[in-house]
């Protein structure tokens, strides 16, 4: 039994894994979690956990105009405090930590009509400061990493499930209430929660570090999640290419429209031999993974 310190309380992702964890996992791993809002974490003791798995950070949110103070905190929260965790569960004799890195460090995903397949040899480049302080949080863990300390960094596209937060969320309710939809042909690399939690599980039993580039087994294109999202809900939508010349129209309109049509209509995805490991993880397919998270 290996016992497993979740740092920050109450995250989507911290849930779902204690949750997966004690519906499949509870002989092997125990889960206790630390919320990470005020500085009194910094008082618990590390010393009795093998595992600390690091999730606290800021979510993704507009980053085109802020201020510098919003800035601050995004590199305070996203980057100082992964590290400072990290330093403190070496010091007290934790023998691996997990950090959540993110997709976003290799920059935005390709524009409409354009691909974007990220390899091994693809150096991170952020496109802005939100990645960036993953991106430096990413190196600055690593560094940590020792004979005696077992670093893993996983670097998920985008999550969903029931329950998420974020772009699938935009997605389904569009899927729900439009009548027709464009048929655009792009390649999305995305990850359902419970792929990640039998990942998660399985590099925590085996104690494997390094870095992790996990996604569902197959590549998601949007007009067909949508497509999946209709039909499991009830909702009956035209997926046609017909529509289409309207994403090309809203791709070349500067500002926040173009922005969420390449968003939407673009492409960027791992490649599956990145993903692949002596385990199996890969566990819902697809269209399985959409029932379970509108059921």
């Amino acid at each position: 039994m290996k016992t497993v310190l979740i740092t920050g309380a109450h995250s989507y992702i911290g849930t779902s894994f204690e949750k997966y964890v004690h519906e499949h996992y509870a002989s092997e791993l125990s889960i206790d979690t630390v919320d990470m809002v005020d500085g009194s974490w910094r008082n618990k003791d590390f010393s009795s956990y093998d595992i600390v798995y690091h999730v606290a950070g800021i979510a993704h949110a507009d980053v085109g105009n802020v201020s510098d103070q919003v800035k601050a905190k995004y590199y305070a929260i996203n980057t100082h405090l992964a590290i400072e965790t990290c330093q403190k569960a070496k010091a007290e004799g934790v023998k691996q930590f997990v950090f959540m890195s993110s997709a976003i460090i290799y920059g935005d995903s390709a524009g409409y009509k354009k691909t974007k397949r990220i390899t091994k040899d693809t150096e991170p480049a952020p496109a802005n400061f939100y990645g960036d302080s993953k991106w430096q949080a990413d190196k600055g863990v690593r560094e940590l990493a020792g004979d005696n300390y077992t670093v893993t960094v996983l670097r998920p596209p985008m999550i969903y499930g029931k329950g998420s937060k974020g772009n699938y969320q935009t997605l389904a309710k569009m899927a729900k209430k439009l009548p027709v939809f464009p048929n655009v042909s792009n390649e999305r690399s995305m990850l359902y929660i419970e792929n990640l939690c039998e990942l998660l599980a399985q590099v925590m039993i085996r104690g494997q570090g390094g870095i992790f580039w996990p996604q569902n087994g197959q590549y998601t294109k949007t007009s067909e999640m949508v497509r999946i999202i209709g039909q499991v809900s009830g909702h009956r939508i035209a997926v046609s290419k017909a529509w289409n010349w309207m994403v090309g129209l809203a791709a070349h309109i500067p500002g926040k429209i173009s922005g969420l049509a390449n968003k939407a209509f673009g492409s960027l995805s791992y490649d599956q031999s990145m993903s692949t490991y002596d385990f199996k993880y890969q566990v819902i397919d697809l269209r399985t993974s959409i029932e379970r998270t509108e059921g």
